[in-house]
């Protein structure tokens, strides 16, 4: 299930926010919820949400995915009655908020970088220009996947076969595969390394994996999605 919210903003000037800006408003607006305290549980948080983009009206606009339809409720219901809000210190008027779900499709491509660690005890990510083991980057999606899954579910489910038989990363003007978003954490300055992908495809989703596919759609892909990384979008057509 997914949110979309757009914004415009009263002063004419706008600022990209920073992903803990956003993370920091998501959590702020369900204070009081059930899902109030999931900020400070050691566990996964089975969210996500895009970059901030804007839309086809010039609005600033960003996406919030989850695969618990519980959370969206709960997020909704928060900002349905707002005007005024602030993500970090700008102030924006939210001028569209729908709550809808898409249905499951076999071709995905991102919203936000994915992120994987290659040696999460020395922080030290995946880079698709230097690293170039695709073997390893689908065997940690996958893994990661999987556990992310059975946590949510209560199961045991292993995919068979690799998550996905077709990948196109998504090259930048600069020509290079890798995106170094900078995060700020406390007014610490560190960067998150990930990639962008034109085209994740499954040849075939079997029946039995379909639950499995719709969740990693809401929840996201690879690591941090709850500071918006791994959003996907499925391809219409």
């Amino acid at each position: 299930m997914r949110i979309k919210v757009s914004f415009y903003f009263p002063d004419g000037g706008f600022s990209y926010p920073n992903k803990h800006a956003v993370q920091g408003f998501i959590y702020n607006m369900l204070k009081g919820t059930e899902y109030g305290e999931n900020h400070d549980a050691s566990r996964f948080k089975f969210f996500t949400f895009s970059d901030v983009f804007i839309d086809s009206l010039g609005r600033p606009t960003f996406l919030v995915s989850s695969p618990d339809e519980g959370f969206i409720r709960a997020l909704h219901s928060s900002l349905k009655d707002r005007v005024r809000v602030y993500i970090g210190t700008q102030e924006l008027i939210i001028d569209e908020l729908k709550k809808f779900r898409l249905p499951l499709k076999k071709r995905f491509q991102t919203g936000s970088p994915v992120v994987l660690y290659r040696d999460s005890r020395k922080n030290e990510y995946f880079k698709l220009h230097s690293h170039r083991d695709l073997n390893f980057f689908l065997r940690r999606l996958k893994e990661n996947a999987e556990k992310k899954y059975n946590a949510f579910y209560g199961d045991e489910f292993t995919l068979e076969g690799p998550i996905f038989d077709r990948m196109i990363p998504k090259l930048r003007k600069n020509g290079k595969l890798d995106v170094y978003v900078k995060v700020v954490k406390q007014g610490v300055l560190f960067p998150v390394i990930g990639s962008n992908w034109e085209l994740l495809e499954k040849e075939r989703i079997k029946s039995e994996e379909r639950r499995f596919y719709r969740f990693i759609m809401e929840t996201g892909l690879g690591e941090k999605n709850s500071l918006g990384f791994g959003f996907l979008n499925p391809i219409r057509g």
